[in-house]
């Protein structure tokens, strides 16, 4: 290239470098509703589809892979402007997703039209796993056509899925994640920053995990799914198929693949149940910094149910308005903790622990000396605590020291020395997010907590008896090295135009 300034140098390298990476990108595409089943099956590794405002029938992602450096993502620049319609037989669900991977479907209004059976996001064919799919700020209204109508809904393997940001309103079952007679596991997810709001049956459901299937690229270390910063309301409709907690998550295969996995529940809002509890586990679970409001039955259930209750840690959540706060209805073998949770319960802690310790209890009618608003009425509740209240002494927090964000509170704020009770660390005015029917924000965390096929931030830029809900499935380059500086420009400027005429 021969000598020349810095800054020219670095020129030449920046440009070059941009055609470069330009050139390995794919395309943005324009797609209407006339045009959009016509696009799809030509989608690469890289491309964005970008849908224009309208109604979309009913579509599928059969086969579609991008990569983990480059995924494909079909969105609506104007959220929910691009609206996909459940189909009135049904013949099928809205949008099915089968043989695929790192797809990313964003934007959309889902409306389920109250059609029973037409799932608005459904993985459902077994024999073609689909894995590190992310579903992020879409919305689905109208699934509510029973209490077995899905919005989300996977019955096949898959792993490495995101579910971020959604608001899921009036749906039979908002997500039900695995299938009901304990195969097709749900792996190594994160759910995060959603609403699910007035469901038939179950805001969510993870479901137990017999022993896994053997198939190609599903993880076999330990792994762990992230339920985080959601917010998970019920209303007093009646439940037909059996009355459902808010959240339940089901147990892992008793040995081999899977059996040391984890679920990591934490920074949640849960709110009301009128005949449940607001949430129930098996398995192996952390549960930390949540707020609890407003039970019938209990806050936490932890029980033996399709599967055994095998490890489980409860720490630092605040628990407001239940008969029943913290409740071991099975011991754990694998180990337990209740430490650091602030509980206003007739009968706060109870069942067979064996480390139970620095927590803060009294009544429901005592609250309001330790908090600035106990309430049942979403948007003027604030458990946050009163200045000088629900400190103690420092815990000890080893035992859990390598769960995700373990140390920031609900506020996603540093929790310090550990001497706060309950979901929030501080005193006085609450700095964060007011509890309410709506996204959670403005919290903070340390990253995505390993769960697998996140590429968002590198690379694509950005009850009692389980239930049966959702058991059907729905419906069915080399370069010459004597070139001048200003051959090497005039190339890379050419080459920059010659891109964007061929952008489709």
């Amino acid at each position: 290239m021969g000598w020349y300034p810095p800054s020219v140098r670095r020129s030449l390298v920046f440009v070059a470098a941009f055609v470069l990476a330009r050139g390995a990108r794919a395309a943005d595409v324009n797609a209407t509703p006339a045009t959009l089943d016509a696009v799809l099956p030509t989608l690469a590794p890289g491309d964005t589809v970008h849908l224009a405002a309208g109604h979309y029938a009913h579509f599928s992602v059969t086969n579609m892979n991008g990569t983990p450096a480059q995924w494909i993502t079909i969105t609506s620049d104007v959220p929910q402007a691009a609206v996909v319609d459940a189909d009135p037989g049904p013949c099928c669900n809205t949008i099915e997703i089968s043989g695929s991977s790192y797809v990313a479907i964003e934007n959309l209004l889902v409306d389920g039209h109250d059609v029973d059976g037409a799932f608005g996001v459904s993985a459902s064919d077994g024999a073609t796993p689909t894995h590190d799919i992310r579903i992020e700020n879409d919305s689905f209204v109208n699934h509510h056509g029973s209490q077995q109508h899905d919005a989300i809904s996977t019955k096949t393997p898959t792993w490495g899925w995101i579910i971020r940001h959604n608001s899921i309103t009036d749906a039979g079952t908002g997500l039900y994640l695995g299938n009901s007679n304990g195969d097709d596991p749900f792996i190594g997810g994160l759910i995060e920053d959603n609403l699910v709001e007035n469901p038939i049956g179950y805001c969510m459901e993870i479901k137990f995990q017999n022993p896994r299937p053997s198939v190609a690229g599903m993880p076999t270390s330990p792994v762990t799914t992230i339920i985080r910063d959601n917010v998970f309301i019920k209303n007093d409709d009646p439940s037909p198929d059996g009355d459902r907690p808010n959240l339940l998550v089901g147990g892992f295969p008793a040995s081999g693949n899977g059996s040391q996995d984890r679920y990591e529940i934490y920074g949640n809002f849960f709110f009301h149940n009128p005949r449940e509890s607001l949430m129930q586990a098996s398995g192996r679970v952390t549960i930390h910094d949540n707020v609890f409001v407003d039970s019938a039955v209990k806050a936490i259930a932890l029980q033996d149910q399709d599967l055994p209750l095998e490890q489980a840690f409860v720490y630092d959540n605040t628990i407001y308005g239940v008969p029943t706060g913290i409740d071991f209805a099975s011991a754990a073998p694998q180990g337990d903790a209740v430490f650091g949770n602030l509980v206003f319960s007739a009968n706060p802690i109870a069942g067979t622990i064996s480390d139970q310790r620095d927590n803060l209890t009294d009544s429901v009618a005592n609250a309001a000396t330790y908090v600035n608003t106990p309430s049942t009425t979403l948007g003027s509740m604030d458990f946050y605590p009163k200045t000088g209240q629900c400190t103690g002494s420092a815990m000890d927090t080893s035992k859990v020291s390598a769960d995700t964000d373990y140390a920031i509170d609900f506020n996603g704020t540093s929790r310090g020395s550990f001497t706060y009770r309950g979901a929030y660390a501080g005193s006085g005015a609450n700095p964060g997010w007011t509890l309410q029917a709506g996204i959670k924000t403005a919290t903070t965390s340390s990253g995505d907590g390993g769960a697998p096929g996140d590429a968002s931030a590198s690379a694509d830029g950005s009850a009692s008896d389980g239930g049966t809900e959702g058991g059907g499935g729905g419906c069915g380059c080399s370069v010459e090295p004597t070139r001048s500086a200003s051959s090497w420009l005039l190339l890379a400027l050419g080459a920059l135009t010659w891109r964007r005429s061929r952008r489709r």
